[in-house]
């Protein structure tokens, strides 16, 4: 009985805790994004301490955009392709989806945590996806301003 409650009392917890997203939140999403770790299902952890490719999101005022797969390189720029998803910004019932389609398919991940320096996607999966702001690689050190 006792470990009943004390599951109720943290599951309360989590949900008490849980960020509001409000519109105005949206615009911190576009950017580059890396990727940290991923807790599955099972409350597994998988670390990601190097990415050789980062999410780069573009989301106007209504709601609306993409995000593109992007390569940073050692200069400080991002090596990309045309290959995109569309993303549709949706509320519903005190919650936030990110709807993404390409010519092939359909999906959508809740969004969990926006500010300017995390943002955390929830998939169909239960698995959560922590990303971090990201920034310009310059490993060369030459004096040139990255882009």
């Amino acid at each position: 009985m006792k470990n009943t409650f004390r599951t109720l009392f943290i599951a309360f917890l989590f949900m008490g805790c849980q960020q509001e997203i409000t519109p105005a939140d949206i615009a911190n999403i576009n950017g580059y994004w890396e990727i940290e770790k991923v807790v599955f299902d099972s409350g597994k952890d998988k670390e990601y301490k190097m990415n050789e490719v980062y999410d780069y999101f573009k989301i106007d005022q209504k709601n609306v955009g993409i995000r593109k797969k992007v390569m940073p390189q050692l200069d400080g720029t991002f090596m990309v392709n045309d290959a995109y998803e569309k993303v549709i910004i949706r509320f519903a019932e005190d919650k936030v989806f990110l709807d993404f389609s390409t010519p092939y398919m359909k999906w959508s991940e809740e969004l969990i945590a926006l500010s300017a320096e995390e943002l955390v996607l929830l998939n169909k999966e239960k698995n959560e996806y922590h990303y971090k702001k990201a920034t310009p690689i310059n490993l060369l050190g030459d004096g040139k301003e990255t882009k």
